[in-house]
């Protein structure tokens, strides 16, 4: 169930005959740019709370007020900016769903993919068969927009969560999600690389999405992504395992026994990084699962 929208976004209101005229220019826009109209009414549908029917009838044209995430004439600058520089439709909207939840996102994190949703979904996996690593400490490293942090907290009712990220203004971001969703007494946000910030130990579990993306093939992404989304979160090194090499040394100090190590990978990394695992040591119960496309993107281990 979705919270209620932060009230600054009440206080632009705009009428439905505006809206209908915004509607109706952008689309001409999309249509001479070559993008589909559905992007015009997937923003409408995100920003101004309306749904498919109400814009495909129109039926919204008739009402006094409609409340907007943005004013008006920010939200045309930026859908010219996804015209023309091909800005991420999230970041003009400023929010997407994601798993059950509404996060909000701008240029210094990370959109959050439904590929990494599934992380939660092996933790909920892990829950049922020994229920009690529902309790204890977890931490999100590198939480980005606090999106992981927040489905963790939801998931794990009784457990103390922790996200940490070096970047000053995603934790910033990460904190109004938080926020958000009345979250701050049970999710602790840290600044600082991985694990730098942290003092506890005896971690029940960790998750992560790491920078994953070789270095040389950033140049290679989609101009959306390259351009826009923070390269600080997409650049894993020259074969894009620096950081998850990391990961696997430095997190036995900190898992307890039995602890949860698991991350997201892209494709053609998930058996190099098994074989980390198993030849640093500390790890049992190494398991490599796939997304919906079939695609080997995550791996699950535990701490000896």
């Amino acid at each position: 169930m979705k919270q209620r929208q932060n009230s600054k976004a009440h206080q632009n209101k705009v009428t439905g005959e505006a809206i209908w005229q915004w509607r109706h220019l952008a689309i001409l826009d999309a249509k001479q740019f070559g993008i589909s109209s559905r992007e015009v009414d997937w923003l409408l549908m995100e920003v101004a709370g309306l749904d498919a029917l109400a814009l495909h009838l129109g039926s919204y044209r008739q009402l006094d007020q409609i409340p907007l995430k943005r004013p008006l004439e920010q939200l045309t600058q930026l859908w010219q900016e996804h015209l023309y520089a091909l800005l991420p439709l999230q970041y003009v909207a400023g929010s997407l769903p994601w798993r059950d939840l509404t996060v909000q996102v701008n240029p210094s994190v990370l959109i959050p993919r439904p590929e990494t949703e599934f992380l939660i979904d092996l933790i909920e996996i892990l829950i049922q068969k020994q229920p009690d690593l529902a309790q204890g400490i977890w931490v999100d490293l590198g939480t980005g927009s606090g999106a992981i942090a927040i489905a963790l907290a939801r998931l794990l009712q009784n457990a103390q969560i922790f996200a940490s990220d070096i970047s000053e203004a995603a934790i910033q971001l990460a904190n109004q999600n938080i926020t958000a969703y009345n979250l701050t007494n049970r999710i602790t946000l840290l600044q600082g690389s991985w694990w730098d910030p942290f003092t506890t130990r005896e971690i029940t579990g960790m998750l992560s999405n790491p920078p994953y993306i070789p270095t040389q093939m950033i140049e290679e992404l989609e101009i959306q992504v390259k351009n826009h989304e923070p390269h600080l979160a997409l650049d894993g090194g020259q074969d894009g395992l620096r950081d998850i090499r990391y990961l696997i040394e430095s997190a036995p100090i900190y898992l307890c026994s039995g602890g949860v190590w698991l991350i997201e990978l892209m494709i053609n990394q998930s058996r190099i990084v098994a074989e980390l695992l198993e030849k640093q040591g500390s790890y049992e119960n190494i398991e490599i699962y796939q997304d919906f496309n079939g695609i080997e993107r995550y791996v699950l281990a535990r701490r000896r």
